[in-house]
């Protein structure tokens, strides 16, 4: 029966708890809290995944990798209860919590129409908040955890203010639709349309057995009611269609967009280095901009869905929600600002402490293009040249000199190109790579693909106006409102992002930038997921390969960079000195 009360596994737990919302329709969500009566702090996620789905049965791949890379995941629980990207309750029920586990509108058992990160899921999220804050077991205090889609649907709800709302931990999730995660630069990313045809329609309320069964309660994971095909797809926008059809920064991403200014709550905000292309850049746009007094931000490495469960992941969210849903005196009031793992090659992490974003005593440094020599260094080019590549192509990489010590680079990155094109536009895809000293280049777990190079950054030509208020020397903001297509042969300045990353490089290293019309390929052998439709290649499934985004007519002429007097080409590194103290 729904909501029924059972005990089991050291924990109180009611399956399919009704929530309803003020539309009229219920949500249903589990309950899992202490045995004994009692107010306790609340960890709440709302998401589309199904939280009946084993983590093991919905994702056996990242099951298994997980398990064998850290043992310390499954240690002490049973893992009946883990489900891909919340938090295992067996791990946090004996601390006091009571966790609630929602499925969001038209998903897992909670029926429906499926829209996902739209403004009534939102506002939904915000109901299940308040409905949380007051039930006779909760303290008022609700505190949102979660990986990916259960982080980056905080950002929104957080702008609503739901008063019982006490504080979040956003772990890698994008916090701009458009920018972070739909269009790179500008340039279409196919991976939402793939990752909704693979994660969240295969989870949609009605979908009987191909949504599998609950470990726990042998229920369908789907909800009791079985809908055929063509009523499902009348239950759920076409997240594929919509995102083709808005190829701008208009008001289907505004509505999707947190207002920074009232995101007031306390805020943990965790990314990934090698986050390139969803789960890095919005975790840091969103620390700098929330308007939350308390915030910090932790970056770390390693496999995007691992670190969250881990010792460490769960001792830094338990350090946090302590302070401010439980009022523990456990020292996270004096927790540094920034929590980063710097990088090293070879996956060595070393743990720092700062204060700020950027780091403050960044040595900004400016390395030039050299057409004529394919070189990074500190002059420009003398005396003006070019260099050209195909506008769909492998393109060509500029490589720095031997580095005469270890030096650290952390920060956000930028590039400034003036290029030419023979068709109407280019799609300028850069990359910053690390070479050994014998040549062969050097790659990274990165949050999804395991051959990952440095850091990567994009940007449409036609899509080059900056915003002046929003943009700064090492981070280019550019409007994305409208097209200003190439006139053949003309020579334009483009100012291009690069998502900010984390690196060590060692004496005698290189790195390169390499500047293309193509996602970036690894020569590594290609690695695939269970969950993911495309074997990754480098940049995991976050690829630009639609060809009505990017027709050769348009995008595939000759592409020329050049240089000379007036047109400095360069990169610019945030390098990091040792402390000083």
């Amino acid at each position: 029966m729904a909501g029924a009360s059972t005990i089991r596994d050291g924990m109180r737990i009611e399956f399919d708890v009704e929530i309803r919302m003020d539309d009229g329709v219920v949500l249903r969500a589990d309950v899992f809290r202490p045995i004994p009566e009692g107010r306790c702090a609340v960890i709440l996620s709302h998401g589309p995944y199904a939280k009946g789905l084993a983590f093991q049965d919905g994702y056996p791949n990242a099951w298994d990798i997980m398990v064998k890379t850290a043992p310390d995941v499954p240690r002490g629980s049973s893992n009946l209860y883990q489900s891909w990207e919340v938090i295992d309750p067996e791990k946090w029920v004996p601390d006091g919590y009571a966790c609630v586990r929602v499925d969001s509108r038209g998903a897992g058992r909670s029926p429906g129409y499926l829209d996902v990160w739209s403004p009534r899921e939102t506002k939904d999220f915000a109901n299940c908040i308040e409905w949380a804050g007051v039930q006779p077991w909760s303290n008022g205090k609700v505190g949102l955890a979660g990986i990916s889609y259960y982080a980056i649907n905080q950002w929104q709800v957080a702008a609503l203010k739901p008063k019982h709302l006490a504080a979040i931990c956003t772990w890698e999730g994008f916090a701009d639709f458009y920018r972070d995660a739909t269009h790179h630069g500008g340039i279409l990313s196919t991976f939402f349309a793939n990752w909704y045809d693979m994660q969240v329609k295969t989870v949609q309320y009605g979908c009987g057995e191909r949504g599998r069964r609950s470990r726990v309660t042998g229920e369908l994971t789907c909800g009791p009611e079985i809908l055929s095909e063509a009523d499902m797809d009348k239950n759920r926008a076409d997240l594929g269609a919509e995102t083709v059809a808005h190829p701008f920064d208009d008001a289907y991403f505004s509505v999707r967009a947190p207002d920074w200014s009232k995101v007031t709550v306390p805020l943990l905000s965790s990314g990934n280095w090698g986050g390139h292309g969803l789960h890095l850049r919005g975790n840091i746009e969103g620390y700098v901009q929330a308007a939350s007094r308390q915030k910090w931000l932790e970056v770390h490495g390693g496999t995007h869905w691992i670190g969250f469960y881990t010792d460490y992941g769960v001792a830094l969210q338990k350090r946090f929600f302590g302070y401010f849903l439980k009022g523990e005196e456990n020292g996270w009031d004096r927790q540094p600002a920034l929590q980063l793992q710097i990088r090293h090659p070879g996956e060595k992490f070393v743990e720092r402490h700062e204060s700020e974003w950027p780091l403050k005593r960044t040595k900004w440094t400016t390395l030039h293009l050299d057409p004529a020599k394919m070189t990074l260094g500190p002059e420009p080019a003398k005396p003006a040249s070019t260099v050209s590549y195909e506008g769909l192509g492998e393109g060509v990489t500029f490589m720095s000199a031997p580095f005469e010590d270890d030096t650290e680079i952390t920060g956000p990155l930028a590039a400034k190109l003036h290029i030419s094109s023979s068709t109407p536009d280019a799609d300028l895809f850069l990359v910053v790579r690390l070479f050994e000293p014998s040549g062969k280049e050097h790659v990274f777990q990165g949050a999804l693909d395991p051959n990952s190079p440095v850091a990567q950054g994009w940007l449409r030509a036609s899509h080059r106006r900056l915003d002046p208020n929003r943009s700064l020397p090492y981070r280019p903001y550019h409007t994305h409102i409208a097209k200003e297509p190439l006139t053949p042969g003309e020579i334009v300045e483009l100012d291009i992002e690069i998502w900010p990353t984390c690196i060590v490089v060692p004496k005698g290293w290189k790195i390169g930038l390499t500047v293309q019309g193509k996602d970036y390929e690894s020569s590594n052998p290609p690695a695939r997921l269970s969950n993911l439709k495309k074997p990754m290649t480098g940049c995991g499934p976050f690829l630009h390969d639609d060809p009505r985004d990017r027709p050769p007519a348009i995008f595939n002429g000759k592409v020329t960079i050049h240089s000379g007097p007036g047109r400095a080409n360069l990169l610019l590194l945030p390098i990091i000195p040792p402390k000083t103290s």
